[in-house]
């Protein structure tokens, strides 16, 4: 009984990393029932995370359908880790411009549409990484954090699932 608490959540890697992608799968879903069931609209940094969610979900997939060796889990740990910090810091952009005075909000931009119709692939990518003054609006709250708060929260999450990895990988 004196077994230390990690062992008691030791799964495969391939286990874990299966469970992280399910969770991907699952915050994507989420993004699509509040875009098209509440007809939130997302501004261009909920789209950056989105993207940054898939690309995770990406590794993670990668990882339980490859189940690796010990050097190979710690490779998809090291990418797992570091597309969900990539994420993580788009959400904390987002939190920061919810949090501004309002008279330093940035001004709206564009609608998406406009913008990836109208504007070179690297303006757009900085409009979608900067945010716009629609991404400091707050639509939705729970248990007090805003939607980019709770994908922050998320990210962490998953970025630590991957990182864990290093200690659950087994030598064959």
């Amino acid at each position: 009984m004196n077994k230390n608490w990690l062992e008691w959540i030791r799964l495969t890697p391939r286990l874990w990393f299966l469970l992280g992608f399910l969770g991907c799968a699952f915050l994507l879903s989420m993004g699509a029932y509040f875009q098209f069931v509440d007809g939130l609209e997302p501004c261009p940094l909920c789209i950056s995370q989105r993207i940054a969610i898939l690309l995770t979900g990406i590794v993670f997939l990668l990882a339980a359908l490859h189940n690796p060796g010990v050097a190979g889990v710690k490779t998809y740990a090291i990418l797992g880790a570091l597309t969900a910090l990539g994420g993580g810091a788009i959400s904390t952009r987002h939190v920061w411009l919810q949090h501004l005075p309002p008279e330093d909000v940035p001004e709206c931009g564009p609608g998406l549409e406009y913008i990836f119709n109208n504007f070179p692939l690297t303006e757009t990518l900085k409009l979608m990484l900067n945010g716009t003054g629609d991404c400091a609006k707050v639509d939705w709250i729970f248990m007090g954090l805003s939607m980019p708060g709770w994908t922050l929260v998320a990210f962490l999450l998953l970025a630590t699932l991957s990182l864990l990895q290093f200690w659950n990988a087994k030598p064959n």
